[in-house]
């Protein structure tokens, strides 16, 4: 693997916030992209990324009749060095747009860093939400039988959180989930399947289940349509209205596995993530359902 410049800076560790309100947690929605980061201790991992890959989507917040455009999203990847070692870099960038920019301004950037053979090393978020910002940081030790993460997160007024946390297991930050969930042989999917890992969230382990529902033709709001494969996501924490069935996610059902469509449920309303397009994928988008006249 080629080494660049994307030389980071002196880890400490990173997770996402938990500001309980709707537009908070249609951010949260979008990094479990139900949801990428690398397989933790004892996962099974199957890469499908290339370097240069770019994806885009569109972020939608339904509330009764009402279902506008609320953001947009880029998950990018490609080769960059961490302390000095070859490593790749997972990102995302979200920002607000339409309506809800003018009274609750998001932009969230989340940089994830991991080896060549698939270990999370280090994940790092900003978060600027209207003159509120946080700093998250995760950085993951995979030195001997009993794996840890530091937490550490930073706002204006000072640190909020540094703590260190065992993590055996399937263990990720937000982003990491869908990484996690691409890496998915569809060769093992069987309907009822459990694929069980554990989020880490500021003090926080949560357990979460991404559960096989089956084949299905999904439709998106610019009418097209996919060939894809539906899982629930099962998410034990009280920022969402249920633990069980508290996101639906399907992905593409060809070889780039990427996630078409998000829905998740919210206390107030609901979140939907469309795909919108993508640049540099591996292979060719064969999941598309060309329209005929």
């Amino acid at each position: 693997m080629k080494e660049n410049q994307n030389q980071h800076p002196a880890p400490s560790a990173g997770t996402c916030n938990s500001r309980h309100n709707p537009l908070r947690l249609l951010t949260a929605t979008i990094l479990l992209l139900a949801a990428t980061t690398t397989a933790a201790q004892n996962c099974d991992w199957h890469s499908v990324f290339t370097h240069g890959e770019s994806i885009r989507y569109d972020l939608y917040f339904k509330w009764g009749l009402l279902m506008p455009k609320a953001g947009q999203a880029q998950f990018t990847v490609q080769q960059a060095a961490y302390h000095n070692s070859p490593a790749w870099e997972y990102k995302l960038l979200f920002k607000s747009q339409g309506m809800l920019e003018t009274f609750y301004k998001m932009r969230d950037t989340i940089s994830d860093y991991f080896s060549s053979d698939n270990q999370l090393l280090f994940s790092s978020k900003q978060t600027d939400e209207g003159g509120f910002f946080l700093l998250d940081e995760l950085t993951f030790n995979h030195d001997g039988n009993n794996p840890t993460v530091r937490s550490y997160r930073k706002a204006r007024n000072g640190v909020r959180i540094d703590t260190t946390m065992r993590a055996a297991g399937c263990v990720f930050d937000m982003l990491g989930t869908v990484m996690y969930l691409r890496s998915i042989d569809w060769a093992e999917l069987k309907n009822g399947r459990l694929y069980t890992f554990k989020v880490v969230v500021g003090r926080d382990i949560i357990n979460v289940h991404f559960r096989y529902a089956g084949a299905e033709i999904i439709k998106l709001a610019d009418a097209t349509r996919f060939n894809s494969h539906h899982f629930y996501v099962d998410v034990y924490d009280p920022a969402f209205t249920q633990s069980k069935e508290a996101a639906e996610v399907w992905v593409a059902a060809d070889s780039n596995h990427i996630p078409i469509r998000v829905r998740a449920k919210l206390k107030v309303g609901s979140a939907d993530v469309h795909y919108r397009d993508a640049d540099n994928l591996q292979f060719p988008l064969s999941s598309r359902i060309l329209q005929t006249k």
